[in-house]
């Protein structure tokens, strides 16, 4: 407004002629207020001017405000997303740990137990394999001692006869035992060793435990087998 005002007035100036009365009473009020005139322009473009910067300068201040409390917000919201992150890789890290310690006490427990089935299983092999040798050889003893009574011209006929006999009981036993055994392992065990003697016949069965149907089985076999009462006939696992 003040400049459009200014420019008003400067175009007076040049276009009013010096010889017209009306013209040079305008020119001397001019002249008279001329520099007050200008003064108060410049007075108001100054502090137009000033008024300019200092919003300026205040929208500025502003915009960098909003920009520095933008990146602090930026700058926490990556903190914040940083730090779940390091707790999720802890926690990570921490169940790999657990799961690959859990496994390997797994590996640890199953390669124990199957130690112990392997010694176990080793253990009970060698019992009946050295219970059936042990047995076997008595027989074996036995016999040898009967035959030698036999030919051995100190003994009578009859005493002859009576260790003849005998060798023929040992026999009839000890294929009797091995017909039971092969029966009683087509039931499902993995071994079984028959003891016998003139009173009792003692069944060692290689199982964990034995089901009181399987005990039944067993006993008719023997029965039948080794022409034994039930009552006298003990089964047990090993």
């Amino acid at each position: 407004m003040c400049h459009t005002l200014t420019k008003k007035i400067y175009n007076f100036i040049l276009v009013a002629e010096p010889s017209d009365p009306e013209g040079e009473i305008i020119l001397k009020i001019i002249k008279k207020n001329q520099v007050v005139i200008f003064v108060i322009a410049l007075m108001l473009v100054t502090a137009g001017y000033l008024n300019f910067i200092e919003t300026n300068a205040i929208q500025t201040s502003k915009n960098d405000e909003d920009l520095g409390d933008a990146k602090l917000v930026s700058s926490n919201a990556l903190v914040e997303n940083d730090e779940p992150k390091e707790e999720e890789k802890v926690a990570e890290e921490i169940s790999n740990a657990v799961s690959t310690e859990k496994n390997e006490t797994e590996k640890v427990e199953t390669a124990s137990a199957e130690d112990n089935f392997t010694k176990n299983k080793e253990l009970a092999d060698e019992y009946f394999t050295a219970t059936k040798l042990e047995r076997d050889n008595m027989y074996s003893q036995i016999i040898e001692t009967y035959q030698k009574m036999i030919n051995a011209e100190t003994f009578t006929a009859e005493q002859k006869a009576v260790a003849q006999n005998e060798i023929t009981k040992i026999n009839n036993t000890k294929n009797a035992i091995m017909i039971t055994e092969n029966l009683i392992k087509t039931k499902g065990f993995n071994d079984v060793v028959i003891l016998a003697n003139e009173n009792s016949i003692n069944v060692i069965i290689s199982s964990d435990g034995l089901k009181p149907e399987e005990v039944s089985q067993v006993q008719n076999i023997v029965s039948r087998e080794m022409k034994a009462e039930i009552e006298n006939i003990h089964i047990s696992n090993k």
